[in-house]
């Protein structure tokens, strides 16, 4: 099994797409909860959708799959298969 930092880097190799990413992951995981903590909820649930914006727009540029939509579509080809 592959490293996943290694991993997530052969992923995201576009510049623009890195540095999407570098604005996107801190804001949904790290700025969104701190203002919930503060109850600070819709400028959390902002950062939070924004963040998940940032992220699936350079996955746009890097002309790749998000992780999320990776494993939604192995879920439904799964239930496909169970059909």
């Amino acid at each position: 099994m592959e490293n996943p930092i290694t991993n997530w880097r052969k992923r995201h190799k576009n510049p623009t797409s890195f540095w999407l990413h570098m604005l996107g992951i801190p804001s949904c995981f790290v700025v969104a909860p701190i203002l919930l903590i503060a109850r600070q909820w819709w400028l959390a649930a902002g950062f939070f959708v924004a963040g998940y914006v940032l992220q699936f727009i350079g996955h746009m540029v890097e002309g790749n799959q998000s992780g999320e939509e990776m494993l939604a579509r192995r879920i439904a080809s799964a239930l496909k298969r169970r059909r």
